[in-house]
């Protein structure tokens, strides 16, 4: 039986401030910030107020996934590996507490940085094909990183800026919103030291970036059976639009069909950015039965993710 996925639930915080301010807070000069927000088209990013909560954000956006449903496996992808709200130990009970799932399984997926959450959906969808499978499971996979809690880190050179934010969606057999199609994985091992590369090997890294990100998503349609120029849509990593036009360039997608309506408003959102194009463009109104959408994610290390669904009609 095919895999489905539910509606994305994503949660944000009240807090929305310029790409620009981050940027100056953190030490990068005028040019670098002009780059950001004329070139890049980033303009505003969104933060955690002070005593708002990231697992609070994680378990609203797991609740409105799980739609009064049940799941016995959880996972949760994220880049940052340290987060003010996993510090104090007990987390992984409050967050099964919270869901309304005490006796689920919980597992954190991290160490392949923004390509988390995408991962996490394509070890759920191994989970629900594994032998011996009931066919009445399902998992929630949830994303979200407390980005503003370490600003430095927010800022990703030459690509992004990131933000609060979660998302999550359930994954199962039968009927959905979205039937899984396909999905491939990349890495490039040259990049391994991510943050801590040279300048030499950061342009290099860029130019990786474009191959890998045009290259998964081939292989994920290959892997369905189409080729990559029937995709519908792509719901992509929201680092710049100047990375997705050079995209679009390359693969011959139409750049009106990436979207990139987020970058603006919202930036970067680690792993949950493509989840998070997906729900806009299905909350306004873009996604018709049987269009095909890829979502894409990459991240430092170098590691590239896509997943291919197909949008279906709802009963």
């Amino acid at each position: 039986m095919a895999v489905g996925l539910s509606r994305v639930a994503v949660r944000l915080p009240s807090v929305t401030e310029p790409v620009a301010e981050v940027l100056a807070r953190t030490g990068h000069s005028p040019m670098e910030r002009k780059v950001f927000t004329r070139v890049y088209g980033l303009r505003d990013t969104v933060t955690l107020a002070p005593g708002e909560r990231m697992e609070q954000l994680l378990v609203e956006a797991g609740r409105a996934a799980l739609g009064g449903g049940g799941a016995g496996l959880v996972l949760y992808g994220h880049t940052m590996l340290t987060q003010e709200f996993q510090l104090g130990g007990g987390f992984a009970g409050r967050l099964r507490a919270g869901l309304g799932l005490p006796d689920a399984d919980l597992y954190g997926l991290s160490h392949v940085n923004c390509v988390s959450v995408l991962r996490a959906l394509e070890l759920a969808r191994r989970y629900l094909r594994r032998p011996g499978a009931d066919p009445e499971d399902r998992v929630l996979v949830l994303g979200g990183d407390h980005a503003s809690v370490h600003e430095p880190s927010r800022v990703i050179p030459g690509m992004a800026v990131g933000g609060d934010g979660a998302v999550g969606v359930v994954a199962h057999s039968g009927a959905a919103r979205y039937r899984y199609l396909g999905g491939a994985t990349l890495r490039d091992a040259r990049f391994h030291r991510a943050l801590r590369l040279s300048a030499d090997d950061s342009r290099s890294f860029t130019e990786a970036c474009q191959r890998g990100a045009v290259d998964v998503v081939a292989r994920a349609a290959r892997s369905a059976g189409l080729d990559p120029t029937r995709v519908d849509w792509v719901m992509p990593h929201l680092s710049n639009r100047m990375f997705w036009r050079t995209f679009s360039t390359h693969t011959g997608i139409p750049v009106d069909r990436i979207c990139l309506d987020l970058i603006p408003e919202r930036g970067h959102n680690f792993g949950g950015d493509a989840l998070m194009a997906l729900e806009h463009a299905d909350r306004t109104r873009r996604l018709r039965p049987g269009d095909r959408c890829v979502l894409v994610s990459l991240a430092l290390g170098a590691y590239f993710q896509a997943v291919l669904l197909e949008v279906q009609e709802e009963r």
